[in-house]
């Protein structure tokens, strides 16, 4: 039978563009940081501030100028079931970590992903306080500040560095104790998972819900620096369906993911 594998399409123009677009969001969001903004809460404590319907709306405007026959999902645009035709699409979300933005602190991302059939070609993750560019191609290699990275080597969940929620870890609920662990925490989930790409960290974990634009730039960064992030149960994300929500983030080097998969995957969760 001949091989029907389709290989990604070549990246190279789609990459440039995004990469000035997320530094013409990282001005926007320079101006706006510990300044006097509106912000309101969009329902369920989901806040939102004009800085981020700033960056969307600068974002919306150049992605889709430059490439109109590319579909658009974004945190702060409503969204357009005519992505689901298509299969390129630009997954955005203009601030990640908008809480921290509004106590100003620089624990926050632009985050922007090219997905091509369900899976990102093309990311990249940027903190414009702390000037930090994760990026990505498909099949490239991850790069932040255009020096290659690599996740770590660690290989236990005992003494590694964890990105998560002390008190999800501290919990009684679970049949045996998680063992020690250096834990910290940033609100940006895409800005934790570059950090475990980059090595700086070796693990990142939530049970929470999260969306595409919440993780599809960092999925990306993240395997192309050698780790893996995947859903609780181990399962590899899909992007772009008509449901774009998943049910948790667990990322890592190989080794480490098999642990705690292991430690989390016979948990049942509400679906998103």
């Amino acid at each position: 039978m001949p091989d029907t594998e389709v290989s990604p399409p070549d990246t190279a123009e789609d990459h440039a563009l995004l990469l000035s677009a997320i530094a013409q969001a990282g001005a926007i969001a320079r101006r706006f940081y510990q300044a006097d903004f509106d912000r309101w809460d969009k329902g369920k404590n989901d806040p939102v501030t004009e800085a981020d319907v700033a960056i969307d709306t600068m974002l919306r405007t150049e992605l889709t100028a430059a490439r109109p026959a590319y579909g658009w999902l974004s945190e702060e645009t409503e969204d357009n079931p005519n992505r689901l035709g298509c299969d390129k699409v630009w997954i955005v979300d203009p601030i990640d970590g908008t809480r921290a933005f509004i106590k100003g602190l620089p624990h926050f991302v632009v985050s922007i992903a090219l997905s091509w059939k369900g899976q990102p070609v093309s990311a990249a993750i940027y903190n414009p306080i702390t000037d930090d560019l994760y990026e990505a191609q498909k099949g490239q290699g991850a790069l932040l500040n255009g020096i290659a990275i690599q996740v770590s080597e660690c290989q236990e969940i005992e003494n590694c560095r964890m990105l998560g929620d002390a008190a999800l870890f501290a919990s009684q609920k679970w049949q045996y104790p998680w063992p020690e662990m250096q834990i910290e925490s940033r609100n940006s989930i895409a800005l934790r998972m570059g950090m475990v790409a980059s090595g700086a960290w070796d693990a990142c974990l939530t049970l929470a819900h999260k969306a595409d634009w919440d993780i599809a730039a960092s999925d990306l960064i993240v395997s192309e620096s050698g780790g893996q992030a995947t859903n609780h149960r181990g399962e590899t994300f899909t992007y772009n369906l008509q449901n774009p929500k998943h049910h948790a983030v667990v990322t890592a080097g190989p080794a480490l993911h098999t642990k705690l998969i292991d430690r989390v995957s016979h948990i049942s969760l509400s679906d998103p």
